[in-house]
């Protein structure tokens, strides 16, 4: 300590995630690849992706505007539409109790229709209209008098523009889970497009959807090769709606997936216009050694490996927490087998007495099963010629037993994700792993490597300002097109080579990269990784006082009495602890230890984080068990602390 009362403290810029070098050379030429918002003609509030695979011609809904943008040539201007309110319209809206903000358009549906025209729906200051885009001359249809030809969008998109929604177009039919109501309190998932007859939607039941926050949709569709059944195809819903089954103090909120069948048209009596097969069930994504449940849905990426066969499809979910203060991210993945197995297991029932139990007995043909071929051989052709027990039953018991179930492939504190896209690498018995490509609420691309049980982060890349998150990620031909509400982002998404230093090789090694010490680059490998740990094995390769956790030291200049935080980046959910002086000017919040500085507050301080059997905890390297990050000393006990002071 000097005479002025100021004390020296060394602590090392924490754990081994990305050096500032690497985010140098990772984000090297990145400048050409963002469109800001100086670049979209004065355009924002952009909600909305429709790729055009075939030419790279992306498509944005934007508040009172629709722009096209070709990503092979971002130079190029984007293209506008502008499809505004009018004045009359927009003061009606603010009359009845709607700031002046929301009375816009905003266009929060873009979907191809298969015939050169896309179907634009938006808000259109709390009256929802869809109207139909020529892409080839790239403009709104219009009717005799000029105006945009326009058709209600109730049902089809919601009100208010920060309304949670999804729509998934199936065969040229839309199928949507929105709001269907200005006040924002009516729910449907439901057929949105076709013959009136076949418009159809859930019943209004908190049984069905209590308080939902739909979040994501996927169209599965059967092939005849994998289908010998001739089962139907299906439409999946994720939300998360507050829980009818748990009786609690406050309202647990739980995520869930909602499955209904394509070809149900509602029944005859019973459930007339309404889905005959709507069957929902839990989604549960729980650390099961912590007790650490995550129950709030952010974002539901579909991956499908083999076309057409729906065995090998898994949704990979991107949670947080409703018990959790901090910021917390977790991902899961569940597959659509394990969903079908839900699905066809037994009901849960409600009784007057507040206990659940299973039904019985189950009538049968089963309540809420697809048509295929056993069915109609039977004579039910058509969900219209369902008995109405069936129909009675299905539509008092849409809540399955059982929940699907998986334990988290990554956590992440101090961090809020807010979208998710998944790149799988290899196929069938050679599926090497993936790479989540995950956006935060502060304008960040983040990449992890997911090999087996093991999760590794491989990069953190900053995109847009701080107050940009990231609402939008497409994958199209080795990119990720991420996007803002103000801005858009082309970056690198595969290959091998974008990892541009050792160590970011390394950490991909999982993955069949592999360092080339002669042309000083990540190239691909076929050689098979060894037993082990591979990326610990990887990362010997590069300099050895690098290639594990050491990073460099920085001097702080305090004052007795300051309080210092000192970080421990904690991607598993098993617990950190911390070694330090006998001392009682610590606490500890979470992994992150807080200490007041005092005279004996001197020596070293060791964050170590247990192994996860999902996550490898502290320096994100599968090998390393209760490995302890930090700067290592000479003078120390071969030991590697995570925060010094002296």
């Amino acid at each position: 300590m000097n005479p002025g009362g100021e004390m020296l403290i060394l602590l090392p810029a924490l754990l081994c995630l990305l050096p500032g070098a690497s985010w140098a050379a990772t984000l090297g030429g990145l400048g050409d690849n963002i469109l800001g918002p100086h670049k979209f003609q004065d355009v924002g509030n952009f909600s909305t992706f429709l790729l055009d695979r075939s030419s790279g011609v992306l498509f944005l809904g934007a508040r009172d505007a629709i722009l096209s943008v070709d990503t092979n040539n971002l130079n190029q201007v984007p293209r506008k539409i502008v499809w505004d309110v009018p004045e009359e319209k927009r003061r009606s809206c603010v009359a009845k109790g709607k700031t002046e903000v929301d009375c816009n358009n905003y266009i929060r549906l873009l979907e191809f229709l298969g015939d050169g025209r896309i179907y634009v729906c938006g808000t259109y200051a709390f009256d929802p209209q869809c109207a139909f885009l020529e892409i080839t001359s790239f403009t709104l249809e219009k009717v005799e008098d000029g105006g945009v030809k326009m058709e209600t969008g109730k049902g089809k998109c919601p009100f208010e523009p920060s309304q949670h929604y999804t729509a998934v177009m199936a065969g040229g039919t839309l199928y949507t889970a929105a709001t269907s109501n200005f006040l924002g309190t009516l729910f449907d998932i439901s057929r949105a497009t076709g013959t009136e007859q076949e418009r159809i939607r859930t019943e209004r039941s908190i049984n069905w959807l209590s308080d939902p926050e739909f979040v994501s949709s996927a169209f599965i569709e059967e092939s005849a090769e994998n289908n010998p059944i001739g089962d139907d195809d299906k439409i999946y819903f994720f939300f998360t709606e507050v829980a009818k089954e748990y009786d609690l103090y406050t309202k647990v909120k739980v995520p869930r997936v909602a499955r209904v069948c394509k070809s149900d048209v509602g029944g005859m009596k019973t459930l007339q216009r309404r889905w005959t097969t709507f069957l929902k069930a839990q989604l549960v994504c729980e650390d099961r050694p912590t007790g650490q449940r995550y129950n709030i849905l952010t974002d539901v990426f579909t991956t499908q490996h083999t076309p057409g066969d729906p065995s090998s499809t898994q949704f990979y979910g991107l949670f947080t927490s409703q018990w959790e203060h901090e910021e917390l991210s977790a991902v899961c993945v569940f597959s659509l087998a394990e969903i079908s197995k839900v699905m066809d297991g037994p009901f849960k029932e409600l009784k007057k007495t507040c206990d659940w139990i299973n039904p019985e007995p189950v009538p049968t043909p089963r309540p809420g099963q697809c048509l295929n071929n056993a069915l109609k051989a039977e004579g039910y052709e058509s969900s219209l010629k369902l008995p109405d027990k069936v129909l009675t039953f299905v539509r008092d018991h849409p809540l399955m037993e059982n929940s699907v179930t998986a334990a988290p492939l990554l956590v992440r504190k101090g961090v809020r994700y807010t979208k998710l896209a998944v790149t799988q690498m290899g196929g069938g018995e050679r599926q090497k792993g993936a790479v989540l490509h995950l956006g935060t609420d502060r304008g960040e691309l983040h990449r992890v490597a997911v090999v087996g049980q093991n999760a590794t982060l491989l990069q953190e890349i900053p995109l847009f300002s701080s107050q940009e998150p990231v609402n939008n990620i497409l994958l199209h031909q080795g990119l990720a097109l991420v996007g803002s509400p103000l801005s858009l982002a082309r970056v690198q998404a595969e290959g091998c080579a974008l990892y541009s230093d050792c160590k970011e090789c390394a950490r991909a090694r999982g993955l069949g990269c592999d360092w080339s010490t002669e042309e000083a680059a990540c190239r691909p490998t076929t050689a098979e990784p060894g037993p082990g740990d591979v990326v610990d094995n990887a990362l010997r390769k590069c300099d050895k006082e690098e290639g594990r956790c050491s990073p460099s030291m920085r001097e702080l200049r305090v004052s007795l009495g300051l309080r210092l935080l000192l970080p421990c980046v904690q991607l598993s959910p098993r617990p950190c602890s911390w070694e330090h002086p006998p001392h009682r000017h610590t606490r500890q919040h979470n992994s992150d230890l807080e200490v007041t500085v005092t005279e004996d507050s001197l020596g070293d301080y060791i964050c170590t984080c247990q192994r996860s059997q999902t996550v490898p905890s502290c320096s994100i390297n599968p090998g390393l068990q209760a490995e302890r990050c930090g700067c290592q000393r000479a003078e120390n006990r071969g030991e590697s602390p995570s925060g010094g002071l002296q």
